[in-house]
This record gives C-alpha cells, structure tokens and sequence, in this order.
C-alpha cells in the first residue's frame, strides 16, 4: 500500500521547549531588543554589528539546545509515513532527532550568506560571524536567516507539500506570522489536520481543525502514537 503524505507545519512552540525563548512571548521583545531592530533587513541596514552579534548569540544557545521528546515523536513517523517538517524555526532540532525531509521556511542559524548575493551561502565554522568576514564577492557575510522585509524563497516548496498533505500536523506556532500562516488554505479536501498549540485562539478558520491545547512535548508523542498504531 502506498504510504500517505503527512506534512508537519512547526513553530517557536516546540523548540521553545528545548529552552529556546520565541521574541513573541515578551511582547515582541528579544533580550531587550524590539524585534525589528535585529530581525529586520532595515535593522540590518541600519546597525549590522548589532544584528550580526544578536545571532551569534541565538547561534550559541541553539548549539547547546536538545531535541526534545515532540521532535522526537515527528521522526518516528517516517516508519510508515512519507513525513516532510516545513519548519519556521532557525535551529537544527529537527535534524537532531532524525527527521529527514526538513524546509527550513526562514532561514537557517548553521549557515551565512553573501549580503549581495542570496546564491552564495556558506556554512559557519565555529559559531559566529564576524564583521570582516567577506564573501567572494567582497561582501560581508550575514546570517542565512529571512527577515521581516524579505521574501520567504522557500515558500513556493511548502506550498506544493501541503497540496499534497493526506494529513497536516501543525505545532507550536500561533498562525499569525504570514506567509507561513496561510499554508494551511493549501491542504486538500480530504486533508486531516491537527492543530497543537498551549495558546488557541477561538476563530472560525480551525473549525475543520482538531485541535489540542497542550504543549508539543505533551501533545505531539500522544498523535503520533494515534497515526501510528
């Protein structure tokens, strides 16, 4: 029998839970930062010493970060499923557990890029990037990370997966950040979806939806337990 499709939509909520803080939680606030200083590209324009220090310390904290037991859970689908993770967040937890198909939506912290050339992307080695450290072009390499200002390149991917979700699982993000938030106006008729989030909000969109309001690493082992036996 041929295995059905399950994409997974996952957001800051399930690697908050390895200890990685989501700027959202603090009212848009991270570490005393207004988000659009240091995650913007006029932030970038206007102060790149303080956005490039601002992910090497993201960079730093994601190193030390484990894949928790939601992680975990989304690997052990790929046993009797074709699963793909269309993930928002930056750090490398998915792989970590051993998840194999993985579109990472904005971006990744493991890597830098040209600031004139979006084709030039490099892996970091170490965990940071200095001011001085140039392309090949001349450039000054900068976090391979979307930010608000940018276009999402890997969006078109996301949009042609969930097309063709038999069943779309989405964790840990409140669907208010676009364009990942519309993905699931994608998923097909049939298209069984599964919201888990601590925080639902009540709207008329999820009626379709079934949803758990729990945290990932509660929620997310339990489903995975229900789709698998």
């Amino acid at each position: 029998m041929e295995k059905k499709n399950i994409v997974v939509l996952t957001g800051a909520g399930i690697s908050a839970e390895s200890g990685i803080p989501t700027f959202r939680d603090a009212n848009g606030l991270w570490e005393g930062h207004d988000v659009m200083e240091v995650a913007s590209i006029e932030g970038w324009h206007k102060n790149p010493a303080l956005v490039q220090e601002f992910y090497n310390l993201r960079r730093k904290a994601a190193l030390v970060a484990q894949a928790n037991a939601a992680h975990y859970a989304l690997a052990r689908l790929e046993s009797a499923y074709l699963v793909s993770i269309v993930t928002q967040n930056v750090d490398l937890l998915h792989e970590q557990a051993g998840s194999s198909h993985i579109v990472h939506l904005h971006g990744r912290l493991d890597q830098a890029k040209s600031s004139i050339d979006d084709r030039l992307v490099y892996p970091i080695v170490g965990d940071e990037i200095k001011m001085g450290d140039l392309c090949e072009k001349g450039s000054q390499l900068r976090p391979n990370i979307v930010w608000f200002g940018e276009a999402v390149p890997a969006i078109e991917e996301a949009i042609s997966l969930v097309s063709n979700a038999d069943i779309l699982i989405i964790v840990g993000t409140s669907l208010q950040v676009y364009p990942a938030a519309g993905l699931k106006e994608f998923a097909p008729s049939h298209c069984q979806t599964f919201l888990i989030d601590k925080k639902i909000t009540s709207d008329r969109a999820l009626r379709n939806i079934q949803c758990f309001e729990e945290s990932a690493t509660i929620a997310v082992p339990k489903l995975v337990e229900q789709l698998l036996y």
